[in-house]
């Protein structure tokens, strides 16, 4: 019964810490990847929609890219989204890693498109980004604090 009520708080808990950066990256709109590849790294920034219950980035860019030809060869990245302040009280920003892939869920192109609309003219390649993990500072709650979430192993 107790391990059953830790389990329930833990669980309210980790959804409220998500809910939370979900809110931040539904106000944003570009991100910056990081890749690696080849003994090379490579960072750019991507437009991106964003699919909370799929806990995925959906972004356009072509294959002739160093970044899309790192995670052809290595699907693992890293990346970032920061809301730019000189305010220390207000910095925030999230961490993220997870995995890149070609797009293959037509929920996720429509929502691509809803969000960017001038996009589908231009027929772009959509990848995704399968998130599992979360690192969130947010100042606003106190100096330096620190929201993680990370995709259960089981």
């Amino acid at each position: 019964m107790q391990r059953d009520l830790r389990s329930t708080f833990l669980a309210e808990w980790m959804n409220k810490d998500l809910g939370r950066i979900n809110s931040f990256l539904g106000k944003h709109h570009v991100l910056s990847l990081a890749t690696s590849a080849f003994g090379e790294l490579s960072v750019c920034s991507l437009f991106y929609a964003y699919d909370e219950k799929k806990l995925s980035f959906i972004v356009a860019s072509s294959e002739d890219t160093i970044h899309i030809k790192h995670i052809l060869s290595n699907q693992n990245i890293a990346g970032n989204i920061v809301l730019e302040t000189k305010t220390v009280g207000k910095i925030q920003g999230v961490q993220f890693k997870g995995k890149f892939f070609k797009l293959e869920d037509d929920g996720l192109k429509k929502l691509y498109f809803k969000t960017f609309p001038h996009a589908k003219l231009m027929r772009p390649k959509l990848w995704q980004i399968k998130v599992n993990y979360f690192k969130m500072t947010d100042n606003r709650l106190g100096f330096g604090k620190k929201v993680i979430w990370q995709k259960s192993s089981v």
